[in-house]
């Protein structure tokens, strides 16, 4: 059992504080209640950002002392809204907000996944009728390692993961959100997942 803080409790949050919680972790979930993700952070071992990302860096920002030493599991995009709501551009072309998280939150480990899918996908990849792939990125090997076996907590198979590398590597993976709304667009909101097939 691994106490785990879910930043935000939207639909993304609450699918996975519910699915880990079932997975047999403790977890805390913070809404915007004043002070409500400070302490959720503060006791946690890992945080996972499910809050907008648009605003996700100057949130996290201000939770550095609660977030040293703890692992940072992020999953948003930093996006503009286009004008019908669905991801226009990025916010941190040439860099992502993950990069942006670890540079401001040196003495947290950062580790991206699970930002290429909707968000069923997280916590219900064999549902879908190819495999998924979900993507790691971040400096910290052994942080890496624990974010791979929640993973597999969820229902992730460990052929199913992809370590890209370092937390360079998820700029790629945020640009992949500019896909999602021709995607929409052209298939509404169907439970998808970007893959690599071998």
């Amino acid at each position: 059992m691994t106490m785990i803080a879910v930043l935000g409790n939207g639909r993304v949050g609450g699918n996975l504080a519910a699915a880990l919680a079932r997975a047999g972790h403790e977890v805390t979930v913070a809404d915007r209640t004043p002070g409500a993700a400070a302490a959720a952070a503060g006791t946690a071992r890992i945080v996972i950002n499910a809050t907008p990302g648009a605003g996700s860096l100057d949130r996290l920002a201000a939770l550095r002392e609660e977030l040293r030493d703890k692992i940072l599991v992020d999953i948003a995009n930093a996006t503009t809204d286009g004008p019908d709501g669905l991801p226009g551009d990025l916010i941190y072309p040439g860099s992502s907000l993950a990069e942006q998280l670890q540079e401001a939150l040196p003495e947290t480990r950062v580790v991206k996944t699970l930002n290429t899918m909707l968000f069923p996908v997280m916590t219900s990849p064999a549902t879908l009728s190819q495999t998924p792939t979900a993507f790691l990125s971040g400096e910290d090997p052994e942080a890496k390692q624990t974010v791979h076996e929640l993973l597999t907590d969820l229902g992730w198979h460990k052929e199913w993961i992809t370590d890209l590398g370092g937390i360079r590597t998820a700029r790629a993976t945020e640009a992949a959100i500019l896909f999602v709304p021709h995607l929409v667009r052209s298939t509404g909101f169907t439970p998808f997942a970007l893959t690599i097939a071998r």
